[in-house]
């Protein structure tokens, strides 16, 4: 089938991407920065799918880190089909003036920062191969803000102009670039941006059936089965009782 890179895999919509491309034929390369959860991930690709894996242990927040590990893998690896840009995390909820300046520099790091790194190291053999799909993860809160996610938004938001920035610059390859937000989801998103608070990360799902991480990785793989000629460019996806980053009816 090809080769799928997705970054963030150790969880949630990283984690069910990997499963889903690996379940349809693909090899995968799979990176995080908990390298027991990626180990075993990677042995349970390639033994219920017998797929090949490439496991890649870094973070993506660390420039030269990317550049060495992803920029180093053998050569027949380089072959990328398709780039899910996942790695990303809520740190905190907060006004901007009462703000963690640590939860601020993880988030644009992590979410803009990783992403562009990744980016630029795969961009290249996208391009002397004119063919590939990049799917940038961003959310709906690239969309609309909402209270106390200021920062957090904007990094979204940021996902979302970078997105279609990629997507001129690579208009000459023939290389198709798809954003896709997400809206609630019950994945350890809430449980990293509560600092493992279980109570306030489940509160966060009461009252409404949310997204699932399979979900998500179904919408990923379901644009990447078009037509060559044929690009979705941005997509929003909620849960039923969601109709954008602010208003969810709760019963």
């Amino acid at each position: 089938m090809g080769i799928v890179l997705v970054t963030g895999a150790t969880a949630g919509f990283g984690e069910a991407c990997a499963i889903t491309f690996a379940s349809k034929g693909y090899d995968v390369i799979i990176t995080g920065r908990r390298k027991e959860r990626l180990e075993a991930l990677s042995t349970q690709l390639a033994q219920e799918y017998g797929t090949n894996v490439l496991a890649l242990n870094f973070d993506v927040r660390n420039e030269q880190e990317v550049a060495s590990v992803l920029g180093g893998i053998p050569e027949e690896w380089k072959a990328i089909d398709i780039l899910v840009n996942n790695a990303g995390l809520a740190a905190g909820l907060s006004s901007i003036e009462e703000g963690s300046l640590d939860d601020w520099n993880a988030m644009i790091d992590t979410n803009v920062k990783g992403l562009l790194y990744v980016s630029r190291v795969v961009m290249p053999w996208m391009r002397a191969r004119t063919t590939g799909h990049i799917i940038n993860i961003g959310s709906t809160a690239a969309k609309h803000v909402y209270a106390k996610g200021n920062v957090y938004c904007a990094t979204k938001a940021a996902v979302d102009a970078i997105s279609q920035g990629m997507r001129i610059d690579l208009l000459p390859y023939r290389i198709k670039v798809t954003a896709i937000h997400p809206g609630a989801a019950e994945t350890e998103f809430s449980m990293v941006r509560f600092k493992g608070d279980e109570e306030k990360a489940k509160a966060v799902y009461q009252g409404f059936i949310p997204l699932s991480a399979q979900d998500v990785a179904d919408v990923v793989f379901y644009v990447t089965t078009l037509p060559a000629h044929v690009c979705i460019n941005d997509l929003v996806l909620t849960p039923l009782q969601q109709a954008n980053a602010y208003y969810i009816d709760k019963n």
